[in-house]
């Protein structure tokens, strides 16, 4: 990895934001199969900048610019992806006032909700935007969430892991993608956003941050995810239909470790004992096991109605509103720890960075 300075040294670096370039459509060139990954971010990045109004310009941080040897499409990022991201803010906490991760789209929600919780407690922003059009494309996003995701990265009341899209500031645990080539192609749809671009401000909104709720020093849990990696938390959606045979072959299997179940409305299930049975066995096992509903709004719960009764009692955990990422990543999370099974479920049902 490098690190290439905007302003040559001029600026002191505690001053500064680090800009993290792991790849993704922003920075992406043509290519004789398609677009690729590009190198050389540091020096198009600078060139996007310089086009802005120059009382934008000037309101700008000075800014380095990380850039991974091996760039990738977000559809290849893995858990271990996500802890290399942590490590290397971790590793820099004290030399920048705030980060910028340049993603790619599609699984650029997912790293933010994984970050959050390696990051816990985090004292300084932190936020992930990327673009649904490349960096020198005409009318591209781009340069826009460049400009707002480093203005809010130097604001010193945002403490927490945010992601900047299309003039909106949403909480890394709370977003999800809703569009494949929109402009705002993130929303959040259990919480409101925490900032948003109005004119030409960048307004914070304290109230709804967690700078208020994570006093103290950060409280960082960067666990080895090397034992999560290889596809031990699963994910199922019920489709109509669904066997018992088939979510046993699933949960049976001695390579899981954990799954996120997405029921029906607000926690239905098939009305079959067999598949009460399935999970409860599961559960008996040791695997961590968490149901959120299939509908992007509302929360779950489980045992309203009848088709969803006994899946509490049989060790499925409740997910409340939280979206898949975060429930998912959270129980990757925890797996990844030298936690007790008791305590990864109580920990699973706290809200440990605002994502339920």
């Amino acid at each position: 990895m490098s690190i290439n300075s905007a302003l040559m040294k001029a600026t002191p670096t505690q001053e500064r934001v680090l800009v993290i370039y792991t790849g993704g459509t922003i920075g992406m060139q043509p290519n004789t199969t398609g677009l690729i990954p590009g190198g050389n971010f540091q020096a198009r990045m600078a060139d996007a900048l310089s086009r802005l109004p120059l009382v934008h310009q000037h309101a700008l941080p000075a800014y380095d610019v990380l850039s991974y040897p091996s760039l990738i499409d977000s559809s290849a990022a893995t858990p271990l992806t996500w802890q290399q991201i942590a490590k290397d803010i971790a590793a820099r906490l004290a030399t920048y006032r705030g980060f910028v991760v340049i993603h790619g789209t599609d699984t650029l929600s997912w790293s933010a909700s994984s970050l959050a919780y390696q990051l816990q407690g985090i004292d300084r922003p932190v936020v992930l935007t990327g673009s649904m059009y490349p960096l020198e494309t005409a009318n591209s996003d781009a340069l826009d969430n460049l400009h707002g995701a480093l203005r809010f990265a130097a604001n010193a009341e945002l403490k927490e892991v945010a992601i900047y899209f299309s003039n909106v500031l949403l909480r890394g645990t709370r977003a999800i993608k809703q569009h494949t080539e929109a402009f705002d192609a993130f929303f959040s749809p259990s919480y409101p956003c925490i900032g948003e671009r109005v004119g030409d401000d960048f307004i914070y909104y304290p109230s709804r941050g967690l700078g208020f709720q994570q006093r103290g020093a950060p409280r960082f849990e960067l666990a080895d995810y090397q034992a999560v990696s290889n596809g031990d938390v699963i994910r199922l959606t019920l489709w109509p239909g669904i066997a018992v045979w088939q979510l046993e072959t699933l949960l049976n299997d001695s390579r899981v470790k954990g799954a996120l179940l997405q029921l029906w409305g607000a926690g239905n299930i098939p009305n079959d004992p067999a598949i009460i049975d399935v999970i409860a066995n599961a559960s008996g096992e040791g695997k961590l096991l968490a149901a959120i509903s299939q509908c992007p709004q509302g929360s779950i719960h489980m045992g309203e109605y009848a088709a969803g009764h006994g899946l509490a009692e049989a060790g499925l955990l409740s997910g409340g509103n939280m979206t898949p990422e975060a429930a998912f990543t959270k129980l990757t999370h925890l797996l990844a720890q030298p936690l007790s099974l008791d305590d990864r479920r109580q920990r699973f049902l706290t809200s440990l960075v605002g994502e339920r």
